[in-house]
């Protein structure tokens, strides 16, 4: 590989080595509806081009411009010609509320701002407004009143010569070190923070995964996470490091369509999008005739029992062989058919969903990382003596880990942040004198050295009675059911643990239709006493695989479906618990009766839990006994 330290480096690919690549990037245009190829010449032109027009405008190194735009080849183009001109590049999320996106606009003081299109004009024009530090507005689609992107490069390429001459002495002044770009998250709690990552960072963290990743020159890849989405950014940069075309997916409603046509070798993914693939996929076998409906289900049964390829028996490879050729092989068809790999990060993927996928020949590989550490700590990497199921991998070349007394992951490394942009007391809370940076997560390691993610520091909470409850673990475990969408688990300093439920509303309303419930809204339905009966049967089935202290012992039906523009989720589809927690506080203060009693509130299975409570006790009592008796035999 050719040396590259600098993100713009990975141009010069384009103008070489890369040259002949037709479609470079590829996405769906919003004006024409049609695929639109950019060619590795184009690529490499362009992006020279608007960097000269920067120059011609006046743009100084360490100047920061946001983009507001979805995955289109406008965004690289400006991303690289930001990048080679040394300015700073802030992407912002395109579903963000007004109020987090005046937040960080305000925040970042950026010289200027494109948006995408005239739909995101409107949505930040009045916030604009509002904010001083902007002095130019441009646009990738054409917005009347707004310079747009190609009309920058047409003015550039009448002055190419003489601005390449200033463009040239400032690429050689850009060093690895320097900050390219700002990338703000709020978690899943909080105000947002500017992520300050360097050249080095992102690419020390991108080289390691050149090897390993089954893709290069002229393969497919397909991208649908958001580029703002760290982790598909540096993955993106990897792809185009190695020459793979990058098809850009028009909506995350459209992947299917999008994977027909691009027919990829690898794609990333978030475990949600992961699921929900998955419930297409049972659903149809659902509607499959008597048989073969059989057939289906048989071969997922077989799928959730599989383990690495060495420990699976002669037995098992056998029955997979013949479930790979009646059902799985359809599965890969509607992915395309190509797939080698898919990752999958953001947050922990289902162990079953994991097997299932893997048995099906779709090879998932699980990694863990933040936008702070550029962001991967570990991976399962492709191959199964590099993978081990039901971890997040091993930790990434270049990087340390090491698990702290309480069980915190700390990691160490080049790939670890600059700091937060304008607070430094933050970035002292998180890096430590010993450049430590504190993920927030507990873990292990275990005797291969795989990561284990067990919980979020943070999100630990302990019931009245001192007993400690993991919530991400429990509701990982709850979401595997069909009728469960999203779930928070609740009860800190609380008797007992209760749960807030946002239903799998296409579930339900087939539910509904079979049974002959009859409601006008989701608000009605999840009123239905046939319903809460149904989730009750469900809740009861799974609390008995917990402990005791970890039961949920009420339960609450929401009406709302928790997405990332109403707050629910962050945009890495991870629950905004505080967002959550003050939002249903009048439904919390009912469930611990703090407020005035609601029939809606549903106590899991009184009986059953009372069962469980003599029980226990009545085994301490007959334990007592025998323990006197013994002793007077003694």
């Amino acid at each position: 590989m050719e040396e590259i330290t600098r993100i713009f480096d990975i141009l010069d690919l384009y103008n070489s080595k890369y040259s002949e690549l037709e479609d470079a990037i590829v996405y769906k245009n919003k004006t024409t509806k049609e695929w639109t190829k950019l060619s590795a010449k184009n690529y490499y032109q362009f992006s020279h081009l608007l960097a000269c027009g920067f120059i011609s405008k006046g743009f100084q190194k360490g100047d920061k411009v946001v983009t507001i735009s979805p995955s289109i080849a406008h965004w690289n183009i400006t991303d690289m010609a930001l990048s080679m001109s040394g300015l700073i590049h802030v992407p912002v999320y395109t579903t963000l509320g007004t109020d987090e996106m005046e937040k960080i606009l305000d925040h970042c003081d950026a010289k200027a701002i494109f948006v995408a299109d005239e739909s995101l004009y409107k949505k930040i024009k009045p916030i604009i407004e509002k904010i001083s530090h902007f002095e130019h507005i441009f646009s990738f689609y054409y917005i009347e009143g707004l310079e747009s992107m190609q009309e920058i490069i047409k003015k550039a390429a009448k002055n190419e010569n003489e601005l390449m001459e200033k463009l040239i002495p400032i690429k050689k002044s850009i060093c690895e070190d320097d900050i390219y770009t700002i990338i703000y998250t709020s978690g899943t709690t909080g105000d947002p923070k500017g992520v300050m990552l360097s050249h080095k960072n992102i690419l020390s963290n991108a080289r390691p995964l050149l090897e390993p990743l089954p893709t290069g020159y002229k393969d497919h890849a397909l991208s649908f996470l958001p580029l703002c989405h760290v982790y598909e950014r540096m993955l993106n940069y990897a792809f185009q490091w190695l020459g793979s075309s990058i098809y850009y997916a028009e909506n995350l409603g459209t992947i299917l369509q999008d994977i027909q046509y691009s027919k990829p070798v690898i794609f990333n993914s978030v475990p949600r999008v992961l699921e929900k693939f998955y419930d297409n996929i049972i659903a149809k076998g659902k509607d499959l005739k008597r048989i073969k409906r059989i057939v289906f289900f048989w071969a997922v049964r077989l799928g959730y029992n599989f383990n690495e390829v060495n420990h699976n028996s002669a037995w098992y490879n056998f029955r997979l062989k013949i479930a790979r050729k009646l059902v799985f092989s359809q599965w890969v068809a509607a992915f395309g058919g190509n797939i080698k790999i898919i990752v999958s990060g953001g947050s922990a993927l289902q162990i079953r969903l994991a097997k299932l996928y893997s048995a099906a020949g779709l090879e998932i590989c699980e990694g863990y990382g933040l936008s702070e550490t550029s962001p991967v700590i570990s991976v399962n990497l492709p191959g199964w003596d590099a993978k081990k199921l039901g971890t997040i991998g091993q930790v990434l070349k270049g990087v340390k880990v090491k698990i702290a007394n309480d069980g915190e992951i700390l990691t160490s490394g080049d790939c670890v942040m600059k700091g937060y942009y304008k607070n430094s007391q933050l970035t002292a809370e998180v890096i430590d004198t010993e450049g430590w940076f504190h993920t927030g997560d507990i873990g292990l390691l275990d005797e291969d050295q795989f990561l284990k993610i067990t919980d979020r520091k943070k999100e630990f909470f302990k019931t009245s009675s001192g007993k400690f409850i993991a919530p991400q673990i429990i509701e990982n475990k709850f979401k595997s059911s069909p009728l469960i969408e999203q779930i928070m688990i609740v009860g800190e300093n609380e008797k007992f643990a209760s749960a807030l439920i946002s239903p799998n509303f296409i579930y339900l309303h087939f539910y509904a239709a079979k049974h002959k419930v009859h409601f006008r809204n989701n608000a009605e339905l999840i009123q239905n006493e046939l319903v809460i009966k149904k989730f009750q049967k469900e809740i009861n089935e799974l609390n008995k695989t917990l402990a005791e202290h970890e039961k949920i012992k009420r339960f609450q039906l929401v009406s709302d479906e928790w997405t990332q523009p109403t707050g629910e989720l962050s945009q890495t589809l991870k629950l905004k618990r505080r967002f959550i927690l003050n939002k249903y506080n009048s439904i919390l203060e009912k469930i611990y009766g703090h407020g005035k009693n609601d029939d809606r509130l549903v106590d899991v299975n009184i009986k059953e839990l009372i069962k469980d409570e003599l029980t226990s006790e009545m085994k301490e009592i007959k334990n007592k006994i025998s323990e006197n008796i013994n002793a007077q035999k003694e």
